[in-house]
């Protein structure tokens, strides 16, 4: 009955051992997990805060791009206008010189 009792506490003992070195890797985990989880909270604002800059950036962009798109067409239009001022202008000269040249003679 010693024999067994003997047995009985060595299995005993290493149920116990095993037990408790699940419990310390149990352990481990549980605080891998609240680092991670403590990350991750970390990562969410700031993707958070990152989105809400990309979105005031990209709003900006678009009003000085909307901006540029209205200046780029005024200097156009003003280009053209000032184009057919030439012209007018190269006609009128050729009109004068020539009337002018009809009443020399």
């Amino acid at each position: 009955m010693s024999q067994q009792g003997a047995a009985l506490q060595s299995y005993n003992n290493e149920l116990v051992k095993c037990i408790e070195e699940l419990c310390g890797r149990r352990d481990e985990i549980h605080r891998s997990i609240l680092q991670e989880e403590e990350e991750k909270q970390k990562l969410q604002n700031d993707l958070r805060i990152l989105t809400e800059r990309l979105a005031k950036v990209n709003e900006s962009l678009a009003k000085k791009m909307a901006s540029r798109n209205e200046f780029d067409k005024t200097i156009a239009e003003t280009e053209g206008a000032y184009m057919k001022i030439l012209e007018s202008s190269q006609t009128l000269l050729s009109v004068l010189k020539r009337e002018s040249q009809s009443l020399k003679e």
